[in-house]
């Protein structure tokens, strides 16, 4: 999907601080001049601040402004980082060389990838292995599938994430050079199309260290006076 104006302001702000440019304390430029340096409206650019605050990097001062965190830890956003390549969310996250490496493959699909995509067991879907490393050091890892013919997530409409501390399989662990018995943090994403049939599984494992909080949004519809949906 194309990256929304308001991520890539908050990435670009983001490497900022990792990089010390902008140096815990520091006052960050208003929302009138952030949205006149990138032509974009305050919507945009307060959207692109709120970003920043929910990954504990900005913090807010009422008639003062916004100022960077003393301890700018790294927070997963979702759906926000959805929209983006593996090769940007990092790039956001880092001023690191940031490696990207990814294999293809046709493969069977198991009892619980047939059931998952309503296809018939051992018919063909594609397998994404995606790895990623920063500075040398590995930093993720993930198994996607997706029924043959299906690439990417541009029809998505719905995404369900679930995140869980537990035991790497065993190519993860590899990987990330976990030490046997250590828990790594895991992601187990489902994207629905507007249809509501799955297009895509995935599994992510990270480092236990690699993240300090993560953050879930969602769109939520409000009921109206008659009850009905708006």
């Amino acid at each position: 999907m194309p990256e929304p104006a308001y991520v890539k302001i908050a990435g670009d702000l983001t490497r900022q601080i990792r990089s010390g440019e902008l140096p815990p304390g520091i006052q960050l430029p208003s929302l009138s001049e952030i949205a006149r340096r990138h032509g974009v409206s305050e919507i945009v650019a307060r959207k692109a601040m709120e970003l920043m605050q929910a990954q504990g990097l900005v913090r807010s001062q009422p008639r003062r402004g916004n100022f960077v965190a003393e301890r700018p830890n790294l927070v997963r956003v979702s759906p926000e980082r959805q929209m983006e390549t593996a090769e940007a969310t990092f790039h956001h996250e880092s001023d690191e060389e940031t490696q990207v490496e990814r294999h293809t493959e046709e493969v069977r699909a198991t009892a619980e990838l047939a059931e998952a995509f309503g296809i018939a067991l051992g018919d063909r879907c594609t397998r994404v292995v995606t790895r990623a490393s920063e500075g040398g050091r590995p930093i993720s890892i993930s198994d996607t599938y997706q029924p043959l013919g299906i690439v990417g997530v541009d029809t998505a409409t719905e995404c369900e994430e679930r995140l869980a501390d537990r035991l790497p399989v065993p190519s993860h662990a590899e990987w990330l050079r976990s030490t046997p018995g250590d828990l790594v943090k895991t992601i187990h994403q489902k994207f629905w199309d507007a249809e509501g049939h799955l297009i895509m599984i995935s599994d992510i494992s990270y480092p236990m260290d690699r993240y300090d909080a993560f953050v879930f949004r969602m769109a939520l519809k409000r009921q109206n006076s008659q009850g009905g949906s708006e």
